[in-house]
This record gives C-alpha cells, structure tokens and sequence, in this order.
C-alpha cells in the first residue's frame, strides 16, 4: 500500500512578535475520515512557530542557527473537511539558547482546532 501526501502553506503576516499562516485543506493532508490528519495540523503549527524563532532569515539547507523542536505539546480540539486552517504563533519565552512559542490553529471561521506550544533551541 502507498500513501502520497502534500502539505503547502502560506506566511501571511510576520513580524518580531507573531507569525501567521494559511494551510489550505486538500486531499494531500485528509486522512480516511476526509478530515485533516493529526500530523498535518502539528506539522503546520510547527512550521510556522520555527518561523517566528527564526526572526526573518530564510531557511536554507544545512544553515547553522535552525531553532529544531525539542518539544511539542499538542491539544487537538476540532477539525475540519475543508476551506483552510490559520495558524498564530507568539513567544511564550524568547531566550538566547531555546524559546518557547504558542500557536494557535483555528479554521477561517474562527473554529478552535489546537493548541500547540513548542520549545525550540538555536542549533550549532
């Protein structure tokens, strides 16, 4: 059995303090209920907090300073078959070494579908 998906998001607002994105829901990130998969929700969120504790640089392979997740706790509390979700991301902590973001996913019409907060440290 082969399994194919795809996940695409927008940046849609940036700034120091909050990051904002759009996953739009496609067939690429349901799972067999037609709902999207839990990974796909966590992964968005992650996504976007890394790009907030990346404070504006681009990513680029192999590059030194990638703030890697070192936790993530998650709260699944809706879902949705389509339309889009919204993820925002703002620093619980930001420290030198590792910083603590929370996000919150809703879909477009302001539904709650997690919240998520992720510790990420400056990689060497």
């Amino acid at each position: 059995m082969e399994v194919q998906g795809h996940i695409k998001f927008t940046v849609i607002e940036r700034s120091q303090s909050e990051v904002v994105s759009e996953m739009p829901i496609q067939p690429g990130i349901l799972n067999p209920f037609g709902t999207v998969n839990a990974g796909a929700t966590l992964w968005f969120a992650d996504v976007t907090a890394s790009v907030l504790v990346l404070e504006g640089v681009n990513p680029e392979e192999g590059m030194k300073g990638f703030p890697l997740a070192i936790n993530i706790n998650a709260n699944l509390l809706g879902n949705n078959k389509s339309g889009a979700f919204i993820a925002r991301s703002s620093y619980i902590k930001k420290g030198r070494t590792v910083s603590v973001v929370k996000t919150i996913v809703t879909d477009t019409s302001g539904k709650l579908i997690a919240e998520v907060t992720t510790s990420h440290v400056q990689s060497a």
